[in-house]
């Protein structure tokens, strides 16, 4: 979004401190910028004031990295390029994406550090094609890059294994990490997950299966 007055600007929930609940970087303090949703309160941050909030935060307390995090961050690419680059904050940026703008991986590619594809492994065809678009971009361009599966109810073990198998084909270098559908602070790991686990490690190196610290985001 941009208006005349205000150059780039996004709809943002805000700029917190937050501990990371998933993906590559989960139990990891974080500076998050997280973009609204339909139903969430909305606050217009222009470039500029974007990047004055991370600096200021980030001058208050120790993090660990930025999440670009949210509704379709990568939908707000000109604001992001403005307010990363005027910030210039010592700390790497993870992108976390539903993997539909490999286009603004490419865009945004001199400010990132790690791209982070979240999907619950049910996506229809032409949506799976931009996830692995998304993940090529990232290797393509040397960014560490990770597909995080996030299985609903009806997600199966086979829709699972192929996107494990798919992502594979894409880069060897792929992180994927997989979080359990169950509750958290259980204590052994459900025989369905740790199979789930030694067959997807059978057809990629780095597979890991991961409880999350809170409770899954909304579908």
């Amino acid at each position: 979004m941009t208006t005349r007055a205000m150059g780039p600007a996004a709809a943002l929930v805000g700029v917190l401190p937050v501990v990371q609940s998933q993906g590559v970087c989960s139990g990891r303090r974080q500076l998050a910028i997280r973009f609204a949703g339909e139903a969430e309160t909305a606050v217009m941050y222009s470039a500029a004031a974007l990047a004055e909030e991370m600096k200021r935060l980030a001058a208050r307390a120790t993090f660990h990295s930025v999440a670009l995090a949210g509704r379709d961050p990568l939908g707000n690419v000109d604001c992001l390029e403005a307010a990363l680059g005027a910030a210039r904050l010592a700390l790497p940026v993870l992108a976390e994406t539903d993997g539909q703008r490999p286009e603004a991986v490419r865009a945004l590619a001199p400010l990132l550090r790690i791209v982070q594809v979240t999907t619950d492994g049910a996506a229809p065809a032409p949506a799976l094609g931009r996830i692995h678009a998304t993940i090529g971009a990232a290797a393509e361009l040397g960014l560490d890059h990770a597909l995080v599966l996030d299985p609903g109810e009806h997600t199966t073990d086979a829709q699972l294994l192929r996107l494990v198998e798919q992502a594979h084909a894409v880069s060897e270098r792929v992180a994927v990490v997989i979080h359990p559908d169950e509750p958290t602070g259980q204590g052994s790991v459900d025989p369905r997950w740790a199979e789930l686990l030694a067959q997807a490690t059978g057809l990629h190196g780095d597979v890991r299966l991961v409880r999350r610290l809170g409770p899954a985001p909304a579908r």
